[in-house]
């Protein structure tokens, strides 16, 4: 599987995950979110960037969920629940926005 963006061929594994995590940017984001069947508002980027942010920058993390809900809720400025994060990304937060990310697919089981 590939996709076609902006007149470049970004190419993917099987699962649909990039092979490339440099080939990455907010218009591949927004095609494979559109694939996944979401539209991204500024919630669904605070999460796609933190994932990202948090790969790129310490040396490959992949926070699970309790990270995510903490983030979240100290971005957003509230507690957040495990059901808000999956009503964001129905296909499990941590898997789902990862691969909208641009991140390899993510081994983890559990959120806790």
């Amino acid at each position: 599987m590939a996709y076609e963006v902006n007149g470049k061929t970004i190419e993917t594994d099987a699962n649909g995950y990039l092979v490339d995590l440099h080939e990455w940017n907010e218009d591949v984001a927004k095609l494979i979110a559109k694939d996944e069947g979401l539209e991204l508002t500024q919630e669904h980027w605070d999460l796609v960037h933190f994932l990202r942010d948090a790969y790129v920058n310490e040396n490959g993390h992949q926070p699970n969920d309790r990270e995510i809900n903490k983030f979240l809720g100290e971005k957003w400025g509230r507690k957040i629940s495990s059901k808000e994060a999956y009503d964001l990304f129905p296909g499990k937060p941590s898997k789902q926005a990862g691969k909208i990310a641009g991140l390899p697919e993510s081994r983890r089981k559990g959120g806790y």
